[in-house]
């Protein structure tokens, strides 16, 4: 299979820019896979497509304000630097730009104390960065790091926090699960009061996850690994909706990386904490999820090729050439779909 064949055309001006006011305002484009109708709603229409009994599968994370801006120790090259995994107590693996000017050695200073050195460089490219600092890494960060926002997002954000989703619990994302930023308290309160369970479940995002495919053939693509955790209690809950004939929903394309890589057999998972490298692309049989929440995703990239493995890819180019032309924003702060 070809990555071209998981590209389509998007009019620059569909790419949201800014956030959906409130959250749940957002567009819903439903589409049902026995027989391919396809609904127009808003977000907060979705608690009439659930079902008592239900369990919708979030991914608790919280981004990282990752991205940080510093100068060469002993010279005057500035630099951009963004966080993608830690790899030890003060390792961790990062973007650095521009990475010529930073090979291993290379100090660099961020302010407030913080300083990196560059250790190692990755086959692809990524530094391999350790920290020097004095007090609690995350709280400065907190303080001179910046919202680790997606290229093609122009425009600044008012509030760091609508980069974040409203059940975001565990620190350690390079990139928001974005499915799941259209969830309000409320609306959770009213999914909930409808019996829906609510199971929590956490990836690492990294921004690997978001990049095109570069390579010619799809079978040919490394996948990146990001780190997750599925606990005892979450799979206990969900093996048991499986065992009862209830739909496991999942809320994001991180929350279905968890759930099919944790999975032993069909509609079972075990409870584990690890790496996941898993690449999902037509033909796969899904294991868990029997339905699923996202948003739109960009050409050629591994999401795109996961969606089209859920829904068949001329179906979802279909449905996607139709969110095109009813003009729905695309993207981390665009309009969601709910896949049936």
């Amino acid at each position: 299979m070809q990555t071209k064949d998981f590209d389509y055309d998007l009019p620059e001006e569909l790419i949201a820019q800014t956030p959906i006011e409130p959250r749940d305002r957002a567009r819903m484009l439903v589409y049902r896979r026995a027989g391919g109708a396809i609904e127009h709603r808003h977000f907060y229409d979705l608690p009439e497509y659930l079902t008592a009994g239900d369990v919708l599968v979030v991914n608790n994370t919280r981004v990282l304000p990752a991205r940080l801006y510093g100068v060469k120790i002993g010279g005057t090259a500035k630099v951009e630097l963004l966080l993608l995994k830690r790899l030890e107590l003060k390792k961790w693996e990062a973007l650095v730009k521009p990475g010529k000017r930073f090979p291993v050695g290379v100090g660099i200073a961020f302010g407030e104390g913080l300083t990196a050195t560059v250790r190692d460089v990755t086959p692809t490219g990524e530094r391999i960065v350790e920290f020097e600092y004095e007090g609690v890494f995350e709280e400065i960060l907190a303080r001179i790091g910046s919202m680790p926002l997606p290229p093609y997002i122009h425009e600044k954000l008012r509030d760091p926090e609508r980069y974040q989703t409203v059940y975001n619990k565990v620190t350690g994302s390079a990139a928001a699960p974005t499915a799941g930023l259209h969830f309000t308290p409320e609306l959770l309160a009213q999914v909930r009061a409808a019996g829906v369970e609510i199971v929590e479940v956490t990836l690492d995002v990294g921004l690997g996850t978001f990049r095109p495919v570069q390579v010619t053939d799809v079978e040919h693509h490394v996948m990146h690994t990001e780190s997750f955790r599925l606990s005892e209690a979450a799979a206990e809950r969900i093996n048991l909706a499986k065992a009862e004939g209830r739909r496991v929903i999942a809320v994001g394309t991180t929350s279905v990386r968890v759930l099919e890589s944790a999975a032993v057999g069909k509609g079972r998972v075990e409870p584990c904490r690890r790496e996941t490298g898993i690449f999902i692309y037509p033909p796969y049989e899904f294991k868990i999820i029997d339905a699923l929440i996202t948003n739109f995703h960009l050409p050629q990239s591994t999401l795109i090729m996961l969606i089209s493995a859920f829904c068949g890819r001329e179906e979802t180019l279909r449905f996607y050439r139709e969110a095109i032309e009813e003009r729905y924003r695309f993207f981390s702060f665009g309009d969601a779909t709910l896949l049936l």
